[in-house]
């Protein structure tokens, strides 16, 4: 009986291997995958190079300055980038005292706290509303607090000094506290309405089932679920009114009632002519480090806040 080689109707033939190799391989196979995985590797060394150049431009001036402060006048121009030879804790005492420092710092913890507390009060009812019900005039109320985000500052001191001045608020800590509050309301409202619309509604209307009043339901539920947000927002009022300038300068010129910002402007011209520049890198470090600390306590609940707001 004969056999043939002839395959099966239909059926692929497979060639035959020459030379004694093996069946035909896709040498390509697997190369685009490699490709994309070259790529990504030279990104992702690209990207970690700018952050840490860029770290090191922003490290870099803190710890100097934080090193001069500990040194004497004549360390700082002989010899600017080596380390101190001891620490001068009296440049501390000296701006602490002399230069009126710890005046500062307390005006400025009562204006920033006051300041925050109202903003972040008033500005998460505010967000709450606009958020959570529905009027006539929601969306316009809305769109004016976004207005007052791109409403320059400068444009409104002069009225605003004649306002406060009619007032009798002029040269006043808790005027410029108003002053700091009305500042931060269009961000605080506009950064608080997105998150508030992120928060599931059920919990609020089991609440309502429950007999609990708007207000109640407010304070004792949507809020604690907002505190992401609030921290968030939070940081950002306090640096920026922490750092503010523009507006104590102009609203608060009683020397008696100035704010750190002022007081380290003050500092840089009595001090240059007297020539004690440790004891100004002492009082800017003394400005810096609340700052700092609030920002490295505080960094994971700041980006909690800004992802759950931004990703619904």
């Amino acid at each position: 009986m004969k056999t043939t080689d002839t395959p099966p109707t239909g059926g692929a033939t497979i060639p035959a291997p020459r030379d004694g190799a093996g069946p035909a391989v896709r040498k390509t196979a697997g190369a685009p995958g490699k490709e994309k995985r070259s790529e990504g590797a030279v990104l992702n060394v690209f990207s970690h190079g700018v952050l840490i150049i860029w770290a090191v431009m922003v490290v870099m001036p803190l710890l100097w300055a934080v090193m001069t402060s500990f040194k004497t006048d004549k360390a700082i121009f002989t010899s600017p980038w080596a380390l101190p030879d001891a620490l001068h804790f009296e440049n501390w005492a000296r701006a602490w005292t002399e230069a009126h420092m710890s005046e500062y710092f307390l005006n400025t913890l009562i204006v920033v706290g006051g300041s925050l507390v109202g903003t972040l009060l008033l500005g998460s009812m505010a967000a709450y509303v606009l958020a959570r019900f529905e009027f006539p005039g929601n969306r316009f109320l809305y769109f004016l607090f976004i207005g007052g985000m791109s409403f320059p500052i400068i444009l409104a001191l002069v009225p605003l000094f004649y306002v406060m001045q009619n007032m009798a608020l002029l040269n006043t800590l808790h005027g410029l506290i108003l002053v700091y509050i009305a500042y931060s309301l269009p961000f605080t409202v506009f950064f608080l309405t997105a998150f508030f619309r992120t928060l599931p509604s059920s919990v609020a209307e089991a609440a309502c089932i429950d007999g609990a009043s708007h207000t109640r339901t407010f304070f004792q539920v949507m809020l604690p679920m907002a505190r992401p947000g609030l921290i968030s927002v939070g940081i950002f009022n306090f640096l920026g009114q922490w750092n503010q300038y523009l507006l104590p300068t102009v609203l608060n010129t009683n020397p008696e009632n100035k704010v750190l910002s002022q007081g380290l402007v003050q500092l840089a011209v009595s001090q240059g002519y007297k020539g004690d520049w440790s004891g100004l890198f002492a009082g800017l470090v003394m400005a810096m480090l609340p700052v700092l600390a609030a920002y490295v306590v505080f960094q994971r609940q700041v980006v909690a806040g800004l992802t759950a707001g931004a990703v619904k």
